[in-house]
Formats: structure tokens, C-alpha cells, sequence
């Protein structure tokens, strides 16, 4: 035996607003004026609710209507539907209004580990309203990203082409050269990238952005980097570094804030180890408020 074919259920807000007011005002016509139809608008629409499921949803009589076992479970979920549709609305209109919304911010690793974890959370803390997705990326997708309109915010290396794009300096950022206080570079008063390279290193993740960036530098020179170990985050390597396991190349600031391991460092030749970090967007004006907000915070001294 096959079941009679049923047409899609196809309810709209106003058809849940109907039939919500009909049951309150326990008649048609009361419900109609209330939802400002027509009597027979009203009516046609509540027979094609009951139609495209084969469900009555009223029963009428005398006195006015009352629902059905059906009825009752669909006042239940257009209730629900309805209040979820003014919570909708309500978050819209934040983000309309430029208060309430998501910014993705793409930054490069140096960036993400040592200038934006305070930087962010203070934002966060004072702009309950908006979120923040984080992602670490090499500075040349970055730049890609933002062009093809894939992320609001990015902080990028300066060695990178920024065409096409606006830029503001976030921070000046120098790449050191670390090792052991007897290591045969501690006598080179600024030993080039090429010199390290005879030499082991102690490596970040290969999914970090500026491991990713350094073995492409040794790339160009036709020479490949001699990792003993990766390790996750600079704090780590830094510590590895200190034991003898190998060279590193750190951003200043890394190496700041471990001053108290016993570690040589040098500046490196490289115009490319002296870098600073932009903050781009294709363009700051267009940006939705929210974040702007973000770009002040960031770029504050």
C-alpha cells in the first residue's frame, strides 16, 4: 500500500505568525486583523498549511477553533521558530549597525607568538561583541588572501610585495642569528645566512610560517637548511639552542624575553633578516567598524 503523495512543506514567517495569532484571539477574523490580512488571505493561507501536509491543524466550531494534536505541536515549533527569527534579527541589525561581527585576521608567525596575544585579548576583553578568527599563514598568501577578499586584517613581513593593498607599520621585527656561547660563529661579528648554513639548526614546525619562509631563503642560494630538530614555538627552540643542539633564527623579540639563557647572538647581513611587520588590508576605509576598532588596537604605541 503507498502512502498518499504529500506536497513540500512550505511555511514562511507570516504563515506562523497567523496561525499563532488565530489560536490567541480563538478566531479567524480576530487572528487576520491581528496579522493584518484579510479574512479570506488568512484563510487561504491557513488551508494550504493544512494542505501540503494533509494535516488539519483546526478544528472548527461554533464558538471558534480550537488545534488539533497537530496544531498544538506546531504552535510549539513556530513559538521556537519565531523567537529564534527576532534573535536573528536582532544580531543583523548589530552587524548592520557595525557593532557586532567576526574579523579574520592572517598573520605571520612572529606576529601570532610575540606581539598579538596581549594585544588581542585586551581587545576582546573591552569588544564583547566581536570575535576573532586567528590564522597563521607565510606572508605571500597572506597578501593573497587579502587581495582575492579571503580575510579583513593581515600582518605581514615588509620583504613581501604589498601592491595592490594599504599598509601601516605594526612593529619593527629583525631576525637574529642564536647559538651557543662556543660555537664557531660566536667569533664572526655578523655571519651571513650562507655562513650558517654549514652549520646544524634547530628548527620551528614545519607548518610554521617563518620555517616555511627561512628554508626558502636557503633555497635561494641554492642550499638547504641542516635541521636536527624541530621544535614548537621560539621559547622551546631557544632553550634547545642554549644546550648545543644547533643555530636558530629568532626575531629579536623572542630573544628578549629570554635574556637569562646563556646564548650569543648576532645580526644577520641579510636585508631580509631586517624586516618589519605591516598591517595591510585592501582597504582600511572600507573595513566594517568593528574592524577598525581592531586596527586602532593594534597600532597603538
Amino acid at each position: 500500500m503507498t502512502l498518499p503523495e504529500r506536497c513540500p512543506m512550505h511555511f514562511d514567517l507570516i504563515d506562523l505568525r497567523l496561525y499563532l495569532n488565530i489560536l490567541e484571539a480563538g478566531n479567524i477574523t480576530a487572528g487576520a486583523a491581528r496579522s493584518h490580512l484579510s479574512l479570506a488571505a488568512a484563510s487561504a493561507r491557513i488551508r494550504a498549511m493544512e494542505a501540503s501536509l494533509g494535516i488539519e491543524f483546526l478544528e472548527r466550531g461554533r464558538r471558534g477553533i480550537r488545534p488539533t494534536a497537530a496544531g498544538k505541536a506546531l504552535a510549539q515549533h513556530a513559538r521556537t521558530l519565531l523567537l529564534y527569527a527576532e534573535h536573528l534579527q536582532q544580531d543583523l541589525g548589530e552587524y548592520a549597525r557595525g557593532v557586532k561581527g567576526q574579523v579574520r585576521l592572517l598573520c605571520n608567525t612572529t606576529a601570532l607568538s610575540e606581539y598579538l596575544p596581549e594585544l588581542l585579548a585586551d581587545f576582546l576583553h573591552s569588544q564583547p561583541h566581536v570575535d576573532i578568527e586567528l590564522q597563521e599563514l607565510p606572508s605571500q598568501r597572506i597578501t593573497h588572501a587579502l587581495r582575492q577578499g579571503a580575510a579583513d586584517l593581515g600582518i605581514v613581513s615588509d620583504a613581501v610585495d604589498t601592491q595592490g593593498l594599504m599598509t601601516r607599520a605594526f612593529r619593527d621585527d629583525p631576525l637574529v642569528l642564536v647559538m651557543p656561547p662556543d660555537h664557531p660563529l660566536s667569533s664572526l661579528p655578523a655571519p651571513s645566512f650562507s655562513d650558517s648554513l654549514a652549520h646544524d639548526y634547530v628548527g620551528l614546525a614545519s607548518h610554521s610560517a617563518l620555517a616555511v619562509y627561512l628554508e626558502e631563503q636557503a633555497l635561494h642560494l641554492g642550499r638547504r637548511m641542516q635541521l636536527r630538530i624541530r621544535a614548537e614555538g621560539f621559547d622551546a627552540v631557544l632553550r634547545m639552542v642554549a644546550r648545543g643542539a644547533g643555530l636558530a633564527l629568532v626575531p629579536l623579540a623572542a630573544l628578549q624575553r629570554n635574556l637569562h639563557l646563556a646564548l650569543q647572538s648576532r645580526p644577520l647581513n641579510e636585508a631580509w633578516a631586517r624586516r618589519r611587520l605591516l598591517l595591510c588590508a585592501r582597504d582600511f576605509d572600507a573595513l566594517p567598524l568593528y574592524a577598525q576598532g581592531l586596527c586602532r588596537a593594534l597600532l597603538e604605541p
